[in-house]
């Protein structure tokens, strides 16, 4: 089996199989301080989720292998 191509397969399945964020929202409080964090949390959670997808996906199709 090969892995490589394997994981960079289940990768790419999972990356397309949903939406992404296309806009992020940056704060800025009263003293010009621009806060993150919920850019942070939105890009965490994607990333989060196609890796999740990936990873079962991974894990199925090696379980099948053998």
């Amino acid at each position: 089996m090969d892995f490589e191509a394997l994981v960079k397969a289940k990768f790419d399945e999972a990356y397309h199989s949903s939406e992404h964020p296309k806009k992020f929202f940056l704060t800025e409080n009263g003293r010009g301080v621009v806060d993150g964090g919920e850019m942070y949390n939105t890009l965490l959670t994607d990333v989060l989720n196609v890796v999740q997808k990936a990873i079962v996906g991974i894990l199925k199709d090696s379980h099948h292998a053998h």
